[in-house]
């Protein structure tokens, strides 16, 4: 295949968390598009993992989509390596603080169920032999001093693959906080770089689990370069930036509503599981209102009505680069505790020493003319009928998503406010 014919997705997701110790000095066919994913259930005890994950994807982004600092401003993150991560520090929490986290990521009460949709979506994510690339990588770096319980640890690494390497983050915290960097650096392909600055190991770091997602693939109907060109993408109804629009006449999955215009940008998979960018473009409405109502469930009729439409879709080139804080996020959404000395991560030391200090979460995307390229990087320190084809036209701010198709699990969700601003 050309060059110029590739469509081209690399997404990089790294999920860290460093816990500390509160206190202490130590044209195609026209085959209507058929997804199937999981029913949303209302038991959150037996709730499959991925409509978890799915829910908590549009929790937290419409928390940052209605956050003033986020104003205006565009929105990327992986929910899906923000879930992971998160769940195995969910294996150490106890009592309240469980619950809380439990709640807000939407995690099966269910040991089993829990742990074996972890453990299924990493053996999956893993796979060999398919047309891209995809993989998931967990690990714990613990202080060696610190006696964490034998039965966290196996467990970490039994249903989320995360081995435990003990590093001396007393004595030697920069040389720890390097380690822990080429580590994900590694795992990233080197597309994440000194996710951990200066100064953010410490010695009364006890414990930083590491997350890491890639994934390379070439779109299904690539885009032509000598098809894209100058167009003005409306920031407001009255505020237009130039931009570099591609563009496409083909057959894809698409639906629409009196609201809203959605489509589907297929990855090549072959032996792999169907992966898949959405696209959704607000009509009449503002983006804002079509945040404020999206939702899992929504999202899942939507993609129950897509159809195979001959159609001309431009999508514009853009780059983003966003950076966010989280605990005072994750407070407001219902887990406070896991913030304060009060936290009880006792499955994990057997005592109620640690607590969660920050979280850092970092996202990187770039969608051009050969294809995409993205990354997110995270530290939890505890831190468009008629008789024309219809056009997709999306020239002013719209939201997008990268997702398994076949299991429903949103990799990636973000929003596109100003492709010229990162």
């Amino acid at each position: 295949m050309e060059q110029k014919t590739i469509g081209r997705l690399a997404l990089v997701s790294v999920i860290l968390l460093s816990i500390l110790i509160a206190g202490c000095t130590g044209i195609a066919g026209t085959t209507p598009a058929q997804p199937v994913p999981p029913t949303v259930t209302a038991d959150p005890d037996t709730m499959p993992m991925t409509d978890g994950n799915n829910w908590f994807a549009f929790d937290l982004y419409s928390q940052l989509a209605n956050d003033p600092k986020n104003a205006e401003s565009n929105i990327f993150f992986s929910p899906f390596s923000i879930s992971s991560a998160l769940a195995i520090t969910y294996e150490g929490a106890r009592g309240t603080t469980a619950d809380e986290i439990r709640s807000v990521f939407h995690f099966p009460g269910n040991d089993t169920i829990r742990r074996q949709g972890f453990s299924e979506v990493d053996e999956d994510m893993n796979r060999e032999n398919t047309s891209y690339t995809l993989r998931m990588a967990n690990a714990l770096w613990a202080e060696k001093t610190y006696p964490f319980l034998p039965d966290y640890t196996s467990t970490a690494r039994r249903y989320y693959s995360a081995d435990t390497t003990n590093l001396d983050f007393i004595n030697q915290p920069e040389d720890s906080r390097r380690t822990i960097n080429q580590w994900v650096e590694d795992k990233t392909e080197n597309k994440i770089r000194d996710l951990i600055p200066n100064g953010e190991i410490d010695p009364l770091t006890r414990l930083v689990i590491t997350n890491a997602v890639y994934f390379y693939g070439t779109w299904e109907k690539p885009f032509d370069k000598t098809e894209t060109y100058e167009y003005p993408f409306f920031i407001t109804p009255n505020k237009t930036v130039p931009v570099q629009m591609m563009q496409r006449g083909d057959t894809f999955a698409y639906t629409e509503t009196s609201r809203i215009q959605m489509i589907e940008l297929p990855y090549n998979h072959g032996n792999g599981k169907e992966l898949s960018m959405i696209v959704i473009l607000p009509k009449s409405e503002t983006l804002a209102a079509v945040e404020n109502s999206l939702n899992a469930g929504m999202l899942l009729d939507l993609e129950r009505t897509l159809v195979g439409t001959k159609m001309v879709v431009f999508l514009p080139k853009f780059r983003l680069e966003t950076w966010y804080k989280l605990p005072d996020t994750l407070k407001t959404m219902g887990m406070p505790t896991a913030f304060t000395p009060a936290a009880d991560f006792s499955g994990m030391d057997g005592a109620r020493s640690l607590y969660i200090d920050d979280v850092i979460h970092k996202a990187f995307v770039d969608v051009n003319d050969e294809g995409t390229e993205a990354g997110a990087a995270s530290s939890v320190h505890l831190t468009m009928g008629s008789h024309n084809p219809p056009t997709f036209y999306a020239n002013h701010p719209f939201l997008f998503l990268i997702q398994n198709k076949e299991t429903g699990t949103i990799l990636f969700i973000g929003r596109v406010v100003n492709p010229n601003s990162s």
